[in-house]
C-alpha cells in the first residue's frame, strides 16, 4: 500500500512495529490544510497490505527497501520526512542515507535505540481511565487499547480503533518475528558523527512506556536544529491520545521547513511522481 494525498513537497509518512499507515492518517486534515506536502502514506513489508520481505527481513532490509522505495518517488530530489516509534528510527536513518535532499524530520514518539533494554523508560502508567468504557468492550480489544493507552477514554478509543486497530489485526506475524531477529542499526544513527542542520521536531508522551520520552534528548549532538516536546497524559500513540497538541507543533515545524526550504517565501512548485 502507498497512498498519495495532495501535492508539493513529497513527505514520506513511516509508520511503527506492529502497525499499518493507517496509524498516520489522523494527521492527514492538518497536513492537508497547511497546502504545502504531497503526503505519502507507506505500508512497510509485511504491514497492512504490503507483502512481507522474501530475505532476511529484519530492520537493515527494512531500511533499504524504504531508501528504494523513496528513491523511486523523488529520484535525488527534496523531501521530508515524519516517522512514529519504529518508523521514527527508519526516518533518522533516512535522513542520513539522503542527508543532501532530506529538509526536516519530524517524529511521533521515536525509537532511538532499536534494542528495548538500552531504552529509558518510565513505569507503564494511566492517565485517566473511563471503566465503563473498558467494562464495554471485547476482551481482546480492551487488552490491545490498554497495553499502550494512557488515556484510556471514549474519544481515545475512538481514534484507536478506527486508526490502529485495522493495521495491529493486519500484521504478519511472520514478517514481526523475523524482523524482531534482526532489530538493529549498525550504527544507530544516534552514534554517528555527521551533524544535520534540517528542522527536526520530536513529540513524546509522558507515559510512553514503549519507546520513552527521555532517549530523544540524546539526538540533540545529531540536529543542530532540534525541538522536543513532552505531552502530559499521553502514552505511546501521542498524536491519538492528544491530537491537537501534537497538529500544533506539526504547524510548527511545517513553517520552519517551508522558511528553510524557500527563504523567500516561494514555495516549489506541485511535484507529480509516478508511485514507483
Amino acid at each position: 500500500m502507498h497512498k498519495l494525498q495532495g501535492s508539493g513537497l513529497p513527505l514520506f509518512m513511516v509508520h511503527g512495529n506492529g502497525v499499518d499507515h493507517q496509524i498516520l492518517l489522523p494527521l492527514d486534515e492538518v497536513l492537508a490544510e497547511l497546502g504545502m506536502f504531497e503526503r505519502h502514506y507507506l505500508d512497510l513489508p509485511g504491514f497492512g497490505q504490503r507483502e512481507s520481505l522474501s530475505n532476511a527481513g529484519g530492520l537493515p532490509e527494512l531500511a533499504d527497501w524504504l531508501e528504494k522505495e523513496i528513491r523511486a518517488v523523488v529520484g535525488d530530489g527534496p523531501f521530508a520526512l515524519l516517522g512514529n516509534s519504529m518508523g521514527g528510527l527508519l526516518c533518522q536513518e533516512m535522513a542520513d542515507r539522503f542527508s543532501g535532499s532530506v529538509q526536516g524530520l519530524f517524529l511521533i514518539a521515536p525509537a532511538v535505540y532499536a534494542d528495548s533494554k538500552q531504552r529509558t523508560l518510565p513505569d507503564s502508567a494511566v492517565a485517566v481511565v473511563d471503566q465503563q468504557l473498558l467494562e464495554s468492550l471485547k476482551e481482546r480489544d480492551k487488552q490491545l487499547f490498554t497495553d499502550v493507552a494512557a488515556m484510556q477514554t471514549r474519544p481515545a478509543w475512538e481514534r484507536f480503533s478506527t486508526w490502529v486497530l485495522p493495521g495491529l489485526e493486519a500484521a504478519n506475524l511472520r514478517a514481526m518475528a523475523k524482523l524482531s531477529k534482526r532489530y538493529f542499526l549498525r550504527p544507530l544513527p544516534l552514534h554517528r558523527e555527521s551533524r544535520l542542520t534540517i528542522p527536526v521536531s520530536i513529540v513524546c508522551g509522558r507515559h510512553d512506556h514503549v519507546t520513552g520520552f527521555e532517549d530523544p534528548r540524546l539526538l540533540a549532538k545529531r540536529y543542530a536544529d532540534l525541538h522536543i516536546i513532552i505531552i502530559e497524559q499521553a502514552g505511546h500513540n501521542v498524536h491519538i491520545e492528544q491530537p491537537e497538541a501534537v497538529e500544533q507543533e506539526l504547524r510548527a515545524w511545517s513553517a520552519k521547513v517551508r522558511r528553510s526550504v524557500s527563504p523567500t517565501g516561494n514555495f516549489p512548485p506541485d511535484n507529480h511522481h509516478s508511485m514507483g
